[in-house]
């Protein structure tokens, strides 16, 4: 093993922007004139940052003979080695250490991680004796030493959480792709469902084949706007919001009115009254727009009182278009009020919710695309309103 596979640990230390300051601090107070941060593994000793004022000849991925090393031994027992006049001290005067490199003084601190691994030493050395007695002196390289271990470890944390975001971004956008591509793929038999049952419809006079066609037909519509609710939230998702193309329409009103008519086909047990008061020239995208409305009327349908009527209304207000969804019932529990705009949640109230809770969620999305906002009210005795409210002409910016 050579030290190019020590690369990253030599990395990882150099992006600690208190290295450099740590080992000028150890040399201010040892007195010693060389420092460093190595690796030490049971196989090799590898400086990772190097303070030398001596011309000891290493450089940051320089390596030694890890049994030319104290640090070899440190890596055992893992305490500290500390003496400051080699040729006069009973052990070290002949370990082949000091001997090999011509040292005196020497100090060397273990640098352990948070799970225990041993990553290598915070050491100082010097050809010339140095005064090493101050306890202070092994316990701040102590603090030294842990503070690299703490940093190393921040490292290490942050690489692991960087990875699991990135993978969960990719999960994320290959599901998104996924709902995509399978929204649109259903598309074609559903289209193929409508058309059998119009087509059987208008072939035969049996009431109880004419009521199964007409559930067909029915459970074809609402899955056609699950598949399309579907589909927009992974536009949505993938492409920083729901596109809208807003251009002058000059009969919104009738397209709301059209786009009541078969909500009322699709749920004819439901009362639904309206007032569409609209001017022509409106800038919105139109089919968005419907698609809002029926989002919401069929809210109120699920959610709604059965004996109730629906009543929508449609009027401009101040050079705003306006799109207020009224429905009895129950109202909405407090607590569910700041999660009926999110995806994937359905009003709890009455225990009646169908479909993937992306309805309302929607909804909002195109009233903001608009440059507009979704708002509800709920009480007993009022009711619960959804109110559209966006721009009904273009705001230009100068």
């Amino acid at each position: 093993m050579n030290s190019s596979d020590f690369s990253a640990d030599v990395e990882a230390v150099h992006a600690i922007g208190a290295v450099p300051v740590i080992l000028s601090m150890v040399k201010h107070m040892t007195g010693m004139r060389f420092a460093a941060v190595a690796r030490v593994t049971d196989k090799n000793w590898v400086a990772c940052a190097v303070d030398d004022s001596i011309d000891f000849g290493l450089k940051p991925g320089g390596e030694l003979v890890l049994e030319s090393t104290i640090c070899h031994e440190i890596r055992q027992h893992r305490t500290p080695v500390i003496f400051g006049h080699a040729s006069e001290h009973p052990l070290f005067s002949t370990h082949h250490t000091p001997r090999t490199y011509g040292l005196e003084s020497y100090i060397s601190i273990p640098i352990i991680m948070a799970d225990g691994e041993f990553f290598g030493t915070l050491c100082a050395i010097d050809s010339v004796p140095a005064n090493l007695e101050e306890p202070a002196i092994v316990k701040t390289l102590t603090l030294f030493a842990q503070l690299i271990a703490m940093s190393l470890d921040s490292q290490n944390n942050l690489e692991a959480t960087q990875l699991a975001l990135a993978a969960a971004k990719e999960h994320g956008r290959l599901r998104d792709q996924f709902v995509a591509v399978l929204g649109h793929d259903l598309r074609t038999p559903l289209s193929a469902i409508r058309m059998s049952s119009e087509l059987l419809e208008s072939r035969t006079t049996e009431k109880r084949s004419l009521n199964l066609i007409a559930a067909i037909r029915n459970s074809s519509v609402r899955m056609g706007m699950l598949i399309e609710n579907v589909l927009d939230f992974a536009r949505g998702r993938m492409g920083g919001g729901i596109p809208v193309k807003r251009q002058l329409v000059d009969d919104l009103g009738p397209i709301l009115e059209l786009a009541l008519r078969e909500v009322q086909m699709s749920s004819p047990e439901a009362q639904i009254t309206h007032a569409l008061d609209l001017p022509g020239g409106i800038y919105c995208d139109s089919l968005r727009i419907t698609q809002l409305l029926s989002n919401l009327v069929g809210n109120a349908v699920t959610h709604g009182a059965r004996s109730s009527p629906i009543r929508v209304q449609a009027w401009c207000e101040d050079a705003d278009v306006v799109i207020s969804v009224l429905n009895q019932g129950p109202p909405i529990a407090e607590r569910l009020m700041p999660l009926l705009f999110e995806p994937f949640t359905r009003s709890e109230a009455g225990q009646r919710g169908e479909g993937l809770g992306l309805g309302l969620y929607i909804a909002s999305q195109i009233a903001e695309a608009h440059g507009g906002t979704l708002q509800v009210t709920s009480t007993l005795e009022a009711g619960t309103a959804f109110v559209a409210r966006f721009p009904s002409t273009i705001k230009w910016v100068y």
